[in-house]
């Protein structure tokens, strides 16, 4: 274990197992947050590029139980009626990837920031976009090449997501299984991509293994107390949360 977190002191990895199992409860309660979760909390006790090559396995097997809770059947249906917006962010998401070795870690740390802090500001003064359910692809083409382009450099596609999602009136249960299979094919595009990009390598491969222990145990605690706490105010406190770890990121991206 020592030589796998060389560069880990013992309290820095406690601190990133409970980032990752604080996420994984909000993951189980809610259905989406553990990138935004993640990303801002281990960004700020690791850095940018670790924080996002160990949110990447956690995310990709949550996800995956996550969008398999109502059968494989209805998880297949939500792949076919999403898939504009799937392909699209797919594509977007492999170019973006490339960009994170590129650009300085306080712009990549502003880019994860601000669309966290909108995102909780937009649910917390709830306004609501509507949208027809059918009828708009051209909609669903941008929101998902927007959703995959800022998911390729942060991780993090889930603001966009779940805005579209409210927007055409997705009723809770369906909305909580195609988060699941959006965010998961998003995250095994994402694993793919940042092999590439070279954020995912030896040495931060085995941090993402390790979080995936709490992560999961959370995600299990989530769905267990999931109908048992009044959801409407959980989601507050937890887009409050949010909002503080994304003005923390935007403050430490301006510091440069």
């Amino acid at each position: 274990m020592d030589m796998l977190f060389v560069d880990l002191p013992p309290v820095t990895l406690a601190l990133c197992l409970m980032v990752a199992l604080l996420a994984g409860i909000i993951k189980g309660m809610v259905g989406f947050a553990m990138p935004m979760v993640m990303v801002s909390g281990l960004g700020s006790i690791v850095g940018a590029e670790w924080a996002l090559a160990g949110l990447i396995l956690p995310t990709v097997l949550t996800n995956l139980w996550q969008s398999l809770r109502q059968g494989r059947a209805a998880a297949w249906a939500s792949v076919k009626r999403f898939r504009v917006f799937l392909i699209c962010g797919g594509i977007t998401l492999l170019i973006s990837a490339q960009l994170v070795r590129v650009l300085p870690a306080h712009v990549l740390l502003l880019m994860i920031g601000v669309p966290v802090v909108i995102f909780a500001l937009i649910q917390l003064f709830g306004i609501k976009v509507k949208l027809p359910e059918d009828g708009h692809h051209g909609v669903e083409a941008g929101v998902g090449s927007f959703a995959g382009f800022i998911g390729g450099m942060s991780g993090i596609w889930g603001p966009p997501t779940v805005m579209y999602l409210t927007a055409i009136n997705t009723p809770k249960q369906d909305q909580i299984r195609i988060q699941g299979v959006i965010y998961g094919l998003g995250a095994v595009m994402l694993l793919g991509a940042h092999i590439g990009s070279g954020v995912m390598r030896a040495e931060t491969l085995p941090f993402s293994i390790a979080l995936l222990v709490p992560a999961l145990a959370g995600t299990w605690l989530g769905f267990k107390v999931q109908d048992r706490i009044d959801q409407h105010a959980f989601k507050k406190a937890t887009l409050v949360v949010l909002m503080i770890a994304g003005l923390n990121l935007i403050r430490r991206g301006m510091m440069g």
